[in-house]
């Protein structure tokens, strides 16, 4: 018998490849086939990811006026002006993440005269289709809390100028 006909044939039970058996696909060059690449491991997403994306969804949307309470903002607005301070991003979201969901708590200040139902509507929105698209985890709610309002003849906290230079 030749050598191909040695491989054509089936091996009996409990042949080894010593014995000439031939090898799949999935077995050769000693490696076990695993699967799609895509799929070998674990990807975990951080809650600051998330804010951060919410936060800056949240900012594009017209008549959003600035995020986060009266204090997180006045703190804010110090740490800004601190040598070296960058602006944050997530200030006014706070994210709960798990495995393949996400919920979100906004706080957000509004523009005078703009709808509120219609600015909450747009900033669930665009928050949502953001954080999905960016991290593929399903947004399972997006409450919004609009903590004020900011009226056409109000100083911004970032627009004062400051008493010292």
């Amino acid at each position: 018998m030749t050598d191909t006909a040695q491989y054509d044939r089936p091996e009996p039970e409990g042949s080894s490849a010593a014995e000439g058996r031939t090898l799949d696909k999935a077995s050769a060059g000693g490696r076990k086939a695993l699967g799609d690449p895509a799929t070998r491991g674990r990807t975990t997403i951080a809650d600051g990811v998330v804010e951060k994306i919410a936060g800056l969804a949240a900012r594009d949307v017209v008549g959003v006026h600035a995020m986060g309470t009266g204090l997180s903002r006045t703190f804010g607005a110090v740490r800004d002006r601190v040598p070296g301070g960058t602006k944050s991003v997530s200030r006014g979201v706070k994210a709960e993440v798990g495995e393949v969901q996400t919920a979100l708590d906004l706080d957000i200040v509004v523009e005078y005269g703009v709808s509120i139902v219609e600015v909450a509507r747009a900033v669930r929105e665009n928050v949502v289709n953001a954080v999905e698209r960016m991290t593929g985890l399903e947004v399972v709610e997006v409450n919004v809390a609009v903590g004020d309002v900011k009226l056409p003849d109000e100083d911004d906290d970032d627009e004062r100028e400051q008493r010292v230079q």
